[in-house]
């Protein structure tokens, strides 16, 4: 079987953060993901909005980061709550659980002022991943090094029109 998400979209609110009992980090948010459309020439767009849950040094590094109206890419896993509510309701719903994040751009505010160089290593979580055979890498600046081009995802042209399916 194979459970991975992948979607690019901005926070709906600043990190929420909080500690387990093992004191590990765990940071609680939403992305709002918009798909444009054309229906019969008429421009349209849905926004579906994701709760999202990051742990680890990632999450202590979305909530410095990151903040309301941030733009990422996000790759999980999708998980299915079950609980009974205060009124004795069965209630449920589906979350992502954050495997690796991609920050893009720059909000209004300024919150992504990142060096994509310094926090490489932290940007990504690999569950799979043996922790004690990861070495960290050393990297030292270099001044000759060409600045990665940022790609504006809203510049595109969303219709599906010419999609063979």
């Amino acid at each position: 079987m194979f459970n991975k998400v992948v979607l690019i979209g901005n926070l709906t609110r600043d990190i929420e953060m909080r500690y387990g009992q093992s004191g590990t980090a765990i940071g609680s948010s939403a992305i709002a993901v918009t798909r444009k459309f054309s229906v019969n020439g008429e421009k349209r767009e849905e926004t579906c909005f994701v709760d999202i849950t990051f742990f680890g040094r990632q999450a202590e590094v979305a909530n410095q980061y990151l903040s309301k109206g941030s733009k990422l890419l996000v790759e999980g896993r999708l998980k299915f709550d079950q609980w009974t509510d205060q009124n004795g309701q069965n209630r449920s719903k589906h979350s992502v659980q954050i495997e690796n994040m991609e920050m893009l751009g720059n909000n209004q505010n300024g919150a992504n002022n990142f060096t994509p160089n310094n926090y490489a290593e932290t940007q990504s979580y690999d569950p799979y991943t043996n922790e004690n055979s990861k070495k960290p890498a050393q990297k030292t600046p270099n001044q000759n090094q060409e600045k990665i081009r940022e790609i504006d995802v809203d510049a595109y042209d969303s219709d599906d029109s010419d999609l063979p399916f």
